[in-house]
């Protein structure tokens, strides 16, 4: 053979080796992400063929399949979208799915191995198979509370069952109607995922609740009054309360809110520091009592620096590194680098409420067969216990004057012992502040919620900013504690 053809059925024999390469390939590596991707459009009326399990909230579904006349047999719809949209999430043939229909879509599509038997038996007979449904946490009074108390709001605010972790109501707002996106034709998703997409300013498919940290403030005083009690103060210890605090390492002084004096400027209780939310008062001790080292300890103590799932995402809440004594003063008021979600809020305040003990936060309380077969059940665990329940009983004392007697006062309810925190948070220069309130309600020796809202950029104003979000909490607490 001379060089010529040579070279041809060398080229010959590679092309060949490549298409078999790129047959295997095809096949065999990438063959299950092609026969299950969502542009397979098989795959997608095999999606559509049985009807997707319910989204519950005790008696009522916030999102079911309803039959069509279609190639598609089943659309997805969400009879108060509003209201969950950020508990539900949505289901798109373009865009996929989000919160709970992403995280428990196994269960909801009828994928599930809990559901294996069941296909079977379904197969065997001709019967039509059904996804499983997802009954939740959530108190249909409270998510409605919620929603009220925090309308025309930028924010969220969510509640949590302190001795179970159950979480109560979740509202993030803005808001979006997940409708569109549960189309069987392209427009309507595409002109909603523009839509949402394109507010930048308002971010509404955004989870505030779960997934946008914020400087927590003042709020972020809780725990730092718990890691000084477990250091050895008391409510009533006497600290110094200056009307300024320079660090050491800088000549940047920190100063009470609007230059103000922390009692008579010179010695105040831990309660009154708490209770007025002093600045100085908690800068001085972070640094000269607590340093960097404990006071991070006990933020991870309360579930800062890990990620969770509820089973949806969850955003860790950071203090940052605290590298020096400037650093340590402005993170002990909440300010520098530490960021906290609404959630992590809720757990702080549950944790006080519940005696030290933290249960870890879940939205899924069962998941159930169609024919309402219990198939798992979730169960209660503790997060982690982040004060001893002498601490707790202190820190709650402090947190009972806020409400009683400090900048916490539009949060009194009659009949219920309530203890709070208010909190305005620095974003920026250019910005307006983030106003905070997180408490807890207790009746009957109870703890029966605790809440964590945020307005978000509310303005410079604290009293009024505090107010309306005490007025926010109150409202979404009546709702339990009047039971």
């Amino acid at each position: 053979m001379n060089a010529p053809l040579r070279r041809v059925a060398v080229a010959v024999f590679v092309l060949f080796a490549l298409l078999f390469v790129n047959l295997n390939y095809v096949q065999v590596v990438k063959g299950d992400d092609y026969r299950n991707s969502d542009l397979n459009e098989r795959v997608r009326i095999s999606s559509y063929e049985r009807p997707r399990g319910l989204i519950m909230v005790e008696d009522q579904a916030i999102a079911q399949s309803v039959e069509t006349d279609g190639r598609y047999k089943f659309q997805r719809k969400y009879p108060q979208g509003e209201l969950y949209s950020h508990v539900t999430g949505f289901q798109s043939m373009i865009y996929g799915t989000s919160e709970i229909e992403s995280a428990e879509n196994e269960d909801l599509s009828g994928q599930s191995d809990k559901l294996f038997v069941r296909r079977i038996t379904d197969m065997i007979t001709g019967k039509k198979s059904k996804g499983a449904n997802v009954i939740l946490t959530l108190d249909k009074e409270v998510q409605q509370a919620t929603a009220n108390a925090l309308e025309g709001q930028k924010g969220a605010a969510i509640s949590l069952d302190p001795k179970t972790g159950e979480i109560l109501s979740l509202v993030s707002l803005p808001t979006f109607d997940p409708n569109p996106f549960a189309s069987h034709t392209d427009k309507p998703q595409k002109d909603a995922w523009a839509n949402l997409n394109g507010d930048k300013e308002n971010q509404p498919l955004l989870n505030r609740a779960l997934r946008q940290t914020y400087p927590p403030g003042s709020t972020f005083k809780v725990i730092m009054s718990t890691a000084l009690v477990e250091d050895g103060l008391t409510a009533d210890s006497e600290v110094d309360a200056p009307n300024q605090y320079t660090a050491p390492q800088t000549t940047k002084y920190i100063e009470n809110f609007h230059g103000e004096t922390c009692g008579n400027g010179v010695k105040v209780t831990l309660e009154f520091a708490l209770q007025e939310s002093c600045n100085t008062v908690f800068a001085k001790l972070g640094v000269e009592k607590l340093g960097a080292e404990k006071i991070k300890e006990k933020a991870k103590e309360f579930g800062f620096g890990s990620p969770m799932k509820v089973p949806t995402d969850v955003a860790a809440s950071q203090t940052g590194d605290l590298p020096d004594p400037p650093s340590v003063a402005q993170s002990s008021i909440g300010q520098r680098d530490v960021r906290m979600t609404p959630l992590q809020g809720a757990m702080i305040a549950a944790a006080v409420a519940n005696n030290g003990k933290l249960m870890t936060p879940y939205l899924v309380k069962k998941v159930e067969a169609a024919d309402y077969t219990t198939l798992s059940t979730t169960r209660q665990k503790t997060l982690s216990t982040p004060m001893s329940d002498s601490t707790a009983g202190e820190v709650q004392k402090m947190m009972h004057a806020v409400v009683q007697d400090g900048t916490g006062k539009r949060a009194q309810i009659d009949g219920a012992d309530v203890g709070g925190k208010t909190g305005t948070a620095e974003d920026g220069d250019e910005r307006q502040d983030h106003a905070w309130f997180i408490g807890y309600a207790i009746v009957d020796g109870q703890p029966v919620a605790a809440v964590a809202v945020v307005l978000e950029n509310a303005g410079k104003s604290s009293a009024s900013s505090a107010e309306i979000a005490g007025t926010i909490m109150k409202s979404i607490i009546q709702q339990r504690a009047n039971r």
